[in-house]
């Protein structure tokens, strides 16, 4: 038997994932995973605002900032 999370845990598993940007992000993920009814599980003012809150948190989608690329070496001759 294999257990599969709640529509509601996985959202918070997409949260916490990294790849999630939005909300809307990880609707559409469940619906491409199969989760029904996902806009039932993610109703409401304060759990629309925690996911978003660990979604800015977590999203590893963001280039590297241009100091932390290494220089280019010039050649001498």
């Amino acid at each position: 038997m294999t257990f599969r999370p709640t529509t509601l845990e996985r959202a918070y598993q997409l949260a916490r994932g990294g790849e999630c940007r939005t909300v809307s992000d990880i609707k559409q993920k469940l619906q491409a995973e199969g989760f029904e009814r996902i806009q039932d599980s993610l109703y409401g003012p304060s759990l629309t605002s925690a996911l978003r809150k660990l979604c800015h948190e977590n999203f590893n989608g963001s280039p590297v900032p241009s100091e932390q690329q290494q220089p280019s070496q010039a050649s001498s001759d």
